[in-house]
């Protein structure tokens, strides 16, 4: 029982947000079938997927199609494959005066069958939204290996890396690197691992998380920069995802003990090491059952509450609020990383997120989800590269994105957002 203060004021945020019909893109419903027609023909497993369009279909609704289709063949277990898979599909979008057609060419071995879908001629092409944000990006660090998360504190940049962590000191043209401190691993992690800062609310000290790990650094002295002393040990305790650093005392947290100056985090996960993404175990927990996720955010609600954003392994975003875990329209083609920002613009708040599927060229854009609808306000901001994570910055009207360019190099951006 010595949780129910805690965990009756974590519920509080979940509010009741008023139910709103789900917008569809006009492209979903075809995607969804052809998706469903080339996986009983292909069955699960990998496949080279490629688009070409002779339709009047504008160029940027392209990506949004390939997305869908990508992640329509992944629910039935079909996943985007490289030049050495031997299975193919080819999608035509074409048309004529009386109908529109989305044919699939489907390629095992030398065998090829088809699947096609037809839409109306006048099916409607979705207008560009209008942008009411700005978002401005500005470069902090580049390195060679991945970054999986970065933290600027009492004048120091603290990059963490999947074997180290890095220490830089601010200099007249940049970030000058103080020291490296290895982090050895705790046993096998997943491909593609997580990690986790964490400020301190006196900014002296933070907190690292990697699979299995958990590391401090301390400054040494008050007022010194860049003088930190960094120790890591093995560790399976859940992971501080919302500090009460980031949340903005509304009315209905100000006296929940999760606030307190020396009280605990106010939500812990735990991670699953060897899989890559959270649990939905959390600590304290909810009255609500969280699927496994990989990422999630406060978002402020009506009234001074807050609801959880949850980017789920399934590919779904949900939102936990009022008892009850609901599925958010509109974002079937947003990545696995997700951030809430408190700019002032517009609600107050915005939703970062990137596009889903690796890309040559990424994009990071604003939404709003007054209901359970999610909404875009800004035009897409180019990142030259794949987003691999996204994590809200201290003053949590920022965020940093680390983009794996071209290169093959790790950049580290921090973006915010502009009033219109």
């Amino acid at each position: 029982m010595k949780w129910f203060g805690l965990i009756a004021a974590l519920c509080g945020w979940l509010s009741l947000a008023a139910n709103a019909a789900p917008a569809q893109s006009p492209w979903e419903q075809p995607a969804a079938l052809l998706a469903e027609q080339i996986a009983g023909i292909l069955g699960p497993g990998p496949a080279r997927l490629t688009l070409r369009n002779l339709s009047s279909i504008p160029a940027t609704e392209i990506p949004t199609i390939r997305r869908l289709l990508e992640q329509d063949l992944k629910m039935h277990g079909v996943t985007a494959a490289g030049d050495e898979s031997a299975n193919a599909i080819r999608v035509t979008l074409s048309e004529n005066a009386q109908r529109r057609l989305w044919v699939a060419e489907v390629v095992e071995g030398d065998q090829t069958q088809v699947a096609m879908v037809e839409l109306a001629p006048d099916q409607p092409v979705p207008a560009p939204a209008t942008a009411g944000l700005l978002l401005r990006k500005d470069a902090v660090i580049t390195a060679h290996a991945p970054v999986l998360s970065a933290l600027e504190i009492a004048d120091t940049l603290v990059v963490l890396e999947p074997d180290q962590i890095v220490l830089f000191s601010r200099a007249a043209n940049g970030w000058q690197q103080l020291k490296r401190v290895s982090v050895a691993s705790a046993g096998p992690r997943a491909r593609d691992p997580r990690g986790i800062l964490v400020a301190s609310q006196d900014s002296a000290s933070f907190e690292a998380r990697l699979p299995g790990m958990r590391c401090t650094g301390s400054l040494l002295s008050a007022g010194s920069t860049g003088d930190w002393t960094v120790s890591c040990g093995a560790s399976d305790d859940p992971w501080t995802i919302i500090s009460r650093n980031i949340v903005m005392s509304p009315p209905a947290l100000t006296n929940a003990s999760a606030l307190a100056v020396n009280g605990p985090p106010v939500l812990r996960a735990f991670y699953n090491a060897t899989r890559n993404y959270f649990t939905g175990v959390v600590s304290p927990s909810l009255d609500v059952e969280l699927p496994a996720f990989y990422s999630a955010a406060l978002l402020p609600r009506a009234a001074g509450n807050s609801a959880l954003l949850i980017a789920g392994i399934d590919g779904k975003v949900q939102l936990a609020e009022n008892g009850a875990v609901s599925p958010v329209a509109g974002t079937r083609d947003w990545g696995s990383d997700l951030g809430v920002i408190r700019s002032g613009c517009g609600s107050g708040a915005q939703i970062i997120t990137s596009s889903s599927g690796e890309a040559a060229s990424d994009s990071l854009r604003a939404y709003e989800a007054p209901a359970l609808e999610a909404v875009p306000v800004s035009a897409p901001l180019a990142m030259q590269g794949t987003v691999m994570a996204i994590w809200l910055a201290p003053d949590t009207k920022s965020i940093y994105a680390a983009v794996r360019t071209a290169r093959n190099q790790y950049e580290v951006d921090r973006v915010s957002a502009l009033c219109n």
